[in-house]
């Protein structure tokens, strides 16, 4: 009798030990809908990200789904972003193309209960849980030293952008930031690109036209596709005595960067954000906080960091092919 009531208790024992990792388990399900509402889907930068995305989707075992205009247009992603809050999912993560017209839109999905972070791009007055991304001043900071660097502080510089797009508004600032270092350095023209990098082509051989005093020495495209449109306006005009940095590091421009003609560009992880982005959304939905809609940014025992910085690095000659060699080996890529 004694032998069966310890084993029974040895049997108790084990269940109460296996059951919480049964449970864990079991966690997650298909019905558990959660989305990525990007910029434009149609570039690499996006195509990583969603990969990501789904990477993390496949490992929870719950369904994931990437949206958003093949182009940007941040009304069409306000737009993308509202009807995905009807369908009621489990978490949004959302890159901000415009914070005016997102953050009623974040706040709304927040007000129904639906957790949303922010990634790429923010809308930090809105109330939105918190960002995962790059430290875009940071960033800008990073390509500012390097454009100063390379024209020995001295040459007039343009840049190429979206203006009130939130990521790239920083990145500039960041530029200017450390610019204001080198007196010598002048901004002359910082143009809109009104959301088509193309653009970028005819416009940078006006500016490799100028001469003298008007000369160009810097040109900085602070979004992921002008760049090898400004390097191919290099390439027509012979412009060999010009700096040309860009962003991020789709497979066309690291091969320009091998080939010098776009002397550097600023690395960021778009896998690695949405990736851990749908990470945070499950453990939000599966151990809800209340209030959801909350102002955490000023209290000390919020559940929720403020911001979630996935680095940035140069990439230029020295270190492209150690950047392609990891591109090469990882199992997706951002090429279409």
């Amino acid at each position: 009798m004694k032998r069966n009531v310890v084993t029974k208790s040895v049997a108790l024992a084990l269940a109460a030990a296996l059951l919480p990792l049964l449970a864990g388990c079991t966690r997650h399900n298909k019905k558990e809908r959660y989305y990525l509402i990007a910029t434009n889907t149609r570039v690499p930068y996006w195509k990583t990200a969603a990969a990501g995305f789904a990477a993390a989707g496949a490992q929870y075992g719950v369904t994931v789904d990437t949206r958003g205009p093949a182009g940007l247009d941040p009304q069409a992603e306000a737009d993308e972003f509202k009807s995905v809050v009807a369908l009621k999912p489990a978490g949004i993560l959302v890159s901000v193309a415009n914070a005016d017209l997102m953050q009623p839109q974040i706040d709304a999905a927040i007000g129904a209960g639906i957790p949303v972070i922010t990634i790429d791009s923010d809308a930090p007055t809105s109330e939105r849980l918190y960002f995962i991304g790059t430290n875009n001043l940071e960033a800008g900071r990073l390509g500012g030293h390097r454009m100063a660097a390379r024209l020995n502080g001295k040459g007039n510089i343009v840049f190429f952008t979206n203006p009130g797009q939130p990521n790239l508004d920083e990145r500039l600032k960041g530029y200017k930031d450390a610019f204001a270092s080198y007196p010598d350095i002048h901004i002359v023209d910082v143009f809109n690109i009104k959301s088509d990098p193309g653009s970028a082509l005819d416009q940078s051989m006006a500016y490799l036209a100028r001469k003298g005093k008007d000369k160009v020495d810097g040109f900085v495209c602070l979004d992921s596709r002008s760049g090898v449109n400004v390097a191919e306006g290099f390439k027509r005009m012979n412009a060999t005595d010009r700096v040309l940095i860009a962003m991020d590091v789709d497979a066309d421009t690291l091969q320009l960067v091998k080939d010098g003609v776009i002397d550097s560009t600023i690395s960021q992880k778009p896998y690695t954000m949405a990736f851990l982005g749908l990470k945070a959304l499950d453990d939000v939905y599966h151990y809800p906080v209340k209030p959801l809609a909350q102002s955490y940014a000023l209290d000390p025992y919020a559940p929720f960091p403020a911001f979630i910085d996935t680095g940035v690095a140069l990439v230029d000659k020295a270190n492209v092919d150690a950047m392609l060699s990891h591109q090469n080996q990882a199992p997706v890529t951002g090429n279409p």
